[in-house]
């Protein structure tokens, strides 16, 4: 039976995530509180499916007027406007902090600190160069749109999923990410998953196990290489996490294409030879 103020209690969630992790404007009429912001971490995919639609939208646009390269270019453009760089930003600090620091708590002063130094310079400009060439290459598949979805839905749930078995090393009064410090309960990971994983049921069952085999193995290095590094995660972690995540899953797909590719070049050349 539908229940109404269930139904916004949750919509209410899905705001503050938007909120949080977008500069997508929500209601004024949603209400905050450090609780239900950490409980709406279970949207972080869900965020992402938004972005990723929005980012379609613009991309069926914009086709029929520029090359791809222009096209992708305008989409990661508009990427980094809708979320505030948000993420590579966490991805740019964790860079600056762990490629600086020689202890935990000089790493974590350098994540603090709003200024861009070599390391994160450098990571931030090959990150970006590398999805806008993984981009331009997926483009030209039919499965693109939905690739896109996947890897802005996906990556948000392996990096929220995080929370759920690592410790927050922050300072949590200065840090942004305080109210998602906490541990996330078993529901709202379900719920994060499985909601980022929705994409996949588009994705050939193949293509899906590499992925999230690719995904698992990601993130159990990256989780031992931090506890290692920092003793747990920051809120940049997470951006970094993300962004690590969308870039692995947009290589996955190109090297699977182009093995699909190959081996049915490989099919018909052999058909051909035989029927010769």
């Amino acid at each position: 039976m539908f229940n109404l103020k269930s139904f916004r209690y949750q919509l209410n969630l899905f705001y503050l995530a938007l909120g949080f992790f977008s500069r997508i404007p929500v209601p004024k009429s949603s209400y905050y509180s450090p609780e239900l912001l950490n409980k709406s971490g279970r949207y972080f995919s869900l965020v992402g499916i938004l972005l990723a639609l929005i980012l379609v939208t613009l991309y069926t646009l914009l086709t029929p007027y520029f090359s791809n390269n222009i096209t992708i270019s305008l989409i990661i453009i508009a990427s980094l406007l809708l979320t505030g760089a948000f993420h590579e930003d966490g991805l740019t600090d964790m860079a600056d902090g762990i490629g600086g620091g020689m202890t935990i708590e000089k790493r974590l002063a350098i994540m603090k600190d709003s200024r861009i130094g070599t390391y994160g310079a450098v990571t931030l400009f090959m990150a970006l160069s590398l999805k806008w060439l993984v981009l331009v290459e997926l483009a030209q598949s039919t499965m693109f749109i939905n690739t896109l979805i996947l890897g802005y839905a996906l990556s948000r749930a392996v990096a929220g999923s995080l929370i759920s078995d690592m410790n927050y090393v922050s300072d949590s009064d200065t840090s942004k990410s305080k109210p998602l410090a906490n541990k996330q309960s078993t529901n709202e990971l379900m719920i994060l998953v499985l909601i980022g994983c929705i994409p996949l049921l588009f994705q050939p069952f193949f293509y899906s196990v590499i992925l999230l085999s690719s995904l698992f193995i990601f993130r159990m290095f990256f989780k031992r290489w931090l506890n290692a590094r920092i003793g747990g995660y920051t809120g940049d972690c997470l951006g970094a996490c993300q962004q690590i995540s969308e870039l692995i899953i947009y290589l996955v797909l190109v090297a699977l294409s182009a093995a699909n590719i190959a081996a049915t070049a490989t099919t018909t050349i052999q058909l051909a030879g035989a029927s010769l």
